[in-house]
């Protein structure tokens, strides 16, 4: 809200040097003179300023209106008179009045840049609490435009889109202000990113909403933020079960497995690529955790698990011959293959020089290299080196469900 005291209004100024007639004594001879009121408004005037000194408001009003209905007015005068008509009326709680008044002010040419920054965002701020959020998103745009909004003037104008159900124009308008604010190295204040989120939900737009839970939980992470984003990449990546497989890594990692079903779909899925024991450790986890309790779920975690089991005590038994049998293989598959079981029975630099042989190879066909490239960022981490895993996975290249979770892997390598 705009707020001003007496000594800063300028028909007070104004006033003062038309009556004394008088200019600054260290004023130089060519010095240009300031602007002054018209003798013909100086009566009503002088009627405002008293009136402010007694605090009376209304009369302060009536006045300054009084010598904006006179004829022959200057630009300067205009100014004036509505420069002192706003501050009245504002503080009268007239902010129809105040609002027309300080509009004036602001498109005056008399209006010094620092006095436009801030009557910008005090229009704005009315205009937004009169619940007149069109004309909110006005005066919001227009300091955009003009290189002076700061974060408050973001928030409130992408709010009065979002009141106005207007959620196109709220992700448009808050997306380029939040991806600066972390191109600056910046965490966005988190609520607005859950505006950003909930414009997205809004829309029905997943893949919109998938972007502002990556960014929500880059900036704020928090447990329920990594349990929405999983569950929409899962959705999103229903059909794909390698894709599915690697989300549900990530899921697992961050904690944000919440069903008992996460659970055993993650373990059937690793028993269909070969991985037992990923799926043994993943289930006795679901398990020890209590989150694997209602019958159903346990039979079937436990159907698993027996399965599971007794692969992995076979799978674990021929890990050594099988780094033997595999180190003449032209192709980098068997490789990672095997990189991935030292990873699932926990032997984490053996499954990071496995999975290293097997990219340095080449000619992968069983997994993507970017498939192979998150395992080995995983293997990493989890070998307690951040620093590599990091560089790993920033050298992803892919689609954006891999680009995504190799950012989101990153983060759990900070």
């Amino acid at each position: 809200m705009v707020r001003r005291t007496l000594p800063l209004i300028a028909a007070t100024v104004a006033l003062a040097v038309y009556a004394s007639g008088a200019h600054a004594a260290d004023a130089k001879k060519d010095a240009p003179k300031p602007p002054t009121v018209s003798k013909q408004v100086m009566k009503p005037l002088i009627a405002a300023q008293t009136a402010i000194k007694a605090e009376k408001w209304a009369d302060c009003v009536t006045n300054a209106q009084a010598a904006g209905s006179v004829a022959d007015k200057t630009p300067y005068d205009t100014y004036a008179i509505n420069d002192l008509l706003g501050f009245c009326a504002l503080r009268a709680g007239d902010t129809a009045t105040a609002m027309t008044a300080f509009e004036t002010v602001l498109d005056s040419s008399f209006a010094e840049p620092a006095r436009k920054v801030s009557l910008l965002k005090g229009l704005m701020q009315i205009n937004y609490q009169n619940k007149n959020y069109a004309k909110a998103v006005e005066f919001g745009k227009r300091s955009v435009a003009e290189g002076v909004a700061d974060d408050d003037v973001y928030l409130f104008t992408a709010q009065a889109y979002y009141l106005q159900s207007d959620y196109k124009s709220t992700q448009d308008f808050i997306v380029p202000w939040l991806d600066g604010i972390a191109k600056k190295g910046e965490s966005p204040k988190e609520n607005a990113i859950q505006l950003y989120l909930s414009a997205c939900i809004k829309l029905a737009d997943d893949a919109c909403t998938v972007r502002a839970l990556e960014m929500h939980a880059t900036h704020h992470p928090k447990p329920e933020v990594w349990n929405n984003l999983m569950t929409l990449m899962l959705r999103a990546n229903a059909s794909s079960e390698k894709s599915l497989l690697n989300i549900y890594r990530l899921s697992f990692d961050a904690g944000a497995m919440r069903r008992g079903d996460d659970y055993t779909e993650m373990a059937q899925l690793a028993m269909t690529q070969g991985l037992p024991g990923e799926a043994q450790s993943v289930l006795e986890s679901g398990i020890a955790a209590g989150v694997i309790s209602s019958e159903r779920d346990k039979s079937a975690a436990q159907a698993i698990l027996a399965t599971a089991k007794t692969q992995a005590a076979g799978d674990r038994a021929t890990l050594a011959k099988q780094e033997k049998d595999i180190a003449a293989a032209k192709t980098g598959d068997p490789d990672v293959k095997l990189g991935l079981a030292y990873l699932s029975y926990g032997q984490f630099p053996q499954a990071v020089a496995a999975i290293q042989r097997g990219i340095a190879k080449g000619g992968l066909k069983r997994v993507t290299d970017a498939e192979a490239q998150l395992a080995l960022g995983v293997a990493q981490l989890r070998a307690g080196d951040k620093s590599a895993a990091t560089g790993t996975f920033a050298a992803v290249k892919g689609d954006e469900t891999q680009l995504r979770l190799a950012r989101l892997w990153a983060l759990r390598a900070k």
